[in-house]
């Protein structure tokens, strides 16, 4: 049973799902086009707020994977999703006995750092938003239904509508090196996401339930991930000025835009959680990188941004 299976993450892992020849139920709010999945998923059209679409949903599964969440502005909503429909879903998990359940969650849940090299629960979450707030209470029910919750920091490839168009943002508010660039971040391809979440949920190795980070285990540096991005076209090439973290903070207020102080933050100061724990429980290869993996969605994100190949 997947949840999210049309959404950035949960459409990498259906395909990852279905490379395993697993056979998948999807609650979708909508039904997609063509022939997505053909007879291995069975598409479900519901919502996770309404009861009667999240009944029996789970029944003859063994296996559960909720990766749908709200991340809008819209607080009632968070609320609604992220919790009540978290809620609902991890008590058909159980009744349904499902022998396995995953739920996505986020590393954002433990609000402004710096945050360097910190185990799960290293340090005090502390939300700073509606939905990181949500998210982290919606860990609540799927622990008590004995979930793997997985909490990921940035997320990059193709269908990622949020970390790399706002780092093109933040490049032309504060177009220098940020602070030498020397920010360690825990980033994770979601191809390799998903190749994750398909071996907790099926794979050879029980994970046993509990919160791990889901990222590569080796942080990225933003100033090589800028770069990298400047290379393939996806950014602007890197300017030669190097600004101390207290001018980019100034020249960012200076300069209107869509993206905040705080998140600003979260990709320009420490924010790197280990995560080496699942990669050697799963006993799944983390792969090469997220930098690695950048050729693979420099297409999707140049026509995304409007950039020129």
């Amino acid at each position: 049973m997947l949840t999210g299976a049309t959404g950035f993450i949960g459409s990498h892992a259906l395909g990852a799902l279905l490379d395993r020849g697993v056979r998948v139920r999807a609650l979708v709010r909508a039904l997609p086009g063509g022939e997505a999945g053909a007879g291995a998923v069975e598409w479900v059209r519901g919502d996770l707020t309404d009861p009667d679409a999240v009944r029996g949903l789970c029944e003859g599964s063994r296996t559960v994977v909720h990766l749908a969440s709200y991340v809008g502005a819209d607080e009632r909503l968070c609320e609604e999703v992220n919790v009540g429909g978290t809620r609902a879903l991890m008590a058909e998990a159980r009744r349904a006995g499902a022998r396995r359940v995953v739920h996505l969650s986020t590393a954002a849940v433990y609000g402004a750092g710096p945050h360097r090299g910190i185990a799960v629960d290293g340090t005090r979450a502390e939300p700073a938003s509606a939905v990181s707030r949500t998210r982290l209470a919606g860990e609540a029910p799927a622990r008590e239904a004995g979930a793997v919750v997985l909490r990921p920091g940035l997320v990059l490839g193709a269908g990622d509508r949020w970390v790399v168009p706002g780092l093109r943002e933040l490049v032309e508010r504060v177009p220098a090196e940020w602070d030498g660039g020397r920010a360690l971040l825990s980033v994770i391809d979601v191809g390799d996401l998903a190749r994750l979440i398909a071996a907790v949920a099926t794979g050879p190795h029980p994970v046993p339930s509990g919160v791990y980070h889901a990222a590569h285990p080796d942080p990225v540096r933003v100033g090589d991930l800028l770069a990298a991005l400047a290379r393939y076209g996806v950014l602007p090439p890197r300017p030669d000025a190097d600004w101390p973290w207290a001018t980019c903070l100034e020249r960012l207020r200076a300069t209107p835009g869509r993206a905040s102080e705080r998140q600003f933050a979260l990709v320009g100061r420490d924010h790197w959680y280990r995560a080496d724990e699942i990669w050697e429980l799963t006993a799944e290869p983390p792969g090469p990188g997220p930098l690695s993996r950048l050729s693979d969605a420099a297409g999707w994100y140049r026509e995304r941004l409007g950039r020129g190949a």
